[in-house]
C-alpha cells in the first residue's frame, strides 16, 4: 500500500502564511453559496453528510468525522450551475492513517455571480480530529475566504464538532461553524445536528441545521439515501427544506466503485426563485 503522504504538521503548514482580517460585505443575497459546498455524493444525498466522515466533505462539514475511518483520501470535485451560471473546483486531502491525529486539507476555487456581477475567489480549509476512544470524536477546522469583485472581501473563521458511535452502525454529532465574527453574511455563524446510518450496502443519513444570526431564526433540514448495487454501482437521492422560506431542492445521484476510488456524479433541482440546476462530478482515490 502506498505510504499516506500528508501529516497533521504539514496540511497546517499550508494555512500558517494565511493571515487575514474580515473587510466590507459582501453583498450577496444568500449565504448558502459557502455552505453547500461539497462532493458530488453529498450534493445528491441532500447535503446529509455530516455524520458520516464518508469523504473529504468532512473538513467543510463536522471536522470530527475526519477521524472516524482509518483511511486515507483524495477527491477532485467539478460543479456547475446550468441555470446561474456559478462554477466551482475542489480538491480535498484527508489522512487518518498516519496517526492518531487525523487531518485534512480542501481548497474550492469559486465562480459566483452576486448582485454586483460576476466575482471569483478562493475557499481554503484545514480540519484536526481526535479520536478519544472508539466512539468519540472531537475536531475543530479553520478556514480563509477571498473573493474578487467591486464588494470583494477576504476572512478567516473557525469551525468545531463532536461525533459520537451510537449502537451497531448509528453515528450522530453536533457542530458549530463559523464562530471567529466576520461580517459578511457569506461566513455567518451555524449550527447543525446530525445522525446517520452507515452499515455495507445501505446508507442514511439526516442534517438539521440553525441560524441565529439574522432577524428570523433560520432552518435547514436535508436528509439522503444511498444504496449500493452489486458492491459497486452506489444509487443516490436526497431532498433539503429551507424551512424560513419555504424553499426546497430534490436531487439524485450514481457512481462506480473500485477497491481503490471511483466517480461519483450528482444533479440538484432547486424550486425557489432562484431555479439553480446543479451538475457535480466527483473524482476519488482511497487507501487503508
Amino acid at each position: 500500500m502506498a505510504r499516506p503522504l500528508p501529516t497533521a504538521a504539514l496540511l497546517l503548514a499550508l494555512l500558517l502564511p494565511v493571515v487575514s482580517e474580515a473587510q466590507q460585505a459582501f453583498t450577496r443575497t444568500t449565504p448558502d453559496a459557502l455552505r453547500e459546498l461539497g462532493t458530488a455524493r453529498s450534493l445528491a444525498m441532500g447535503g446529509a453528510y455530516r455524520a458520516l466522515g464518508l469523504g473529504t466533505e468532512a473538513v467543510l462539514g463536522n471536522p470530527a468525522a475526519l477521524a472516524l475511518w482509518r483511511t486515507y483520501r483524495i477527491e477532485g470535485t467539478g460543479a456547475y450551475d446550468t441555470h446561474t451560471k456559478d462554477g466551482v473546483g475542489s480538491v480535498g486531502v484527508t489522512d487518518a492513517a498516519s496517526g492518531p491525529l487525523a487531518a485534512g486539507f480542501d481548497y474550492h476555487y469559486l465562480s459566483l455571480r452576486p448582485e454586483t456581477g460576476r466575482a471569483t475567489g478562493h475557499f481554503t480549509a484545514l480540519g484536526l480530529a481526535l479520536p478519544l476512544s472508539e466512539n468519540f470524536f472531537i475536531g475543530a477546522s479553520g478556514r480563509y475566504v477571498t473573493l474578487g469583485g467591486i464588494d470583494g472581501f477576504n476572512a478567516v473563521s473557525v469551525d468545531t464538532g463532536l461525533l459520537v458511535r451510537l449502537a451497531g452502525s448509528v453515528l450522530a454529532g453536533v457542530s458549530a461553524h463559523n464562530l471567529v465574527g466576520s461580517n459578511t453574511n457569506l461566513l455567518g455563524r451555524y449550527y447543525s445536528a446530525h445522525v446517520g446510518y452507515a452499515a455495507g450496502v445501505f446508507t442514511l443519513a439526516t442534517d438539521a441545521r440553525a441560524d441565529f444570526t439574522g432577524d428570523r431564526t433560520r432552518y435547514n433540514w436535508g436528509a439522503g439515501a444511498e444504496y449500493i448495487v452489486a458492491q459497486a454501482i452506489p444509487l443516490r437521492a436526497g431532498y433539503s427544506l429551507d424551512t424560513a422560506t419555504r424553499d426546497s431542492q430534490v436531487s439524485v445521484g450514481a457512481g462506480f466503485l473500485t477497491e481503490g476510488g471511483g466517480i461519483d456524479l450528482a444533479y440538484r433541482h432547486d424550486f425557489s426563485d432562484r431555479a439553480s440546476r446543479l451538475l457535480a462530478l466527483t473524482f476519488k482515490i482511497q487507501l487503508q
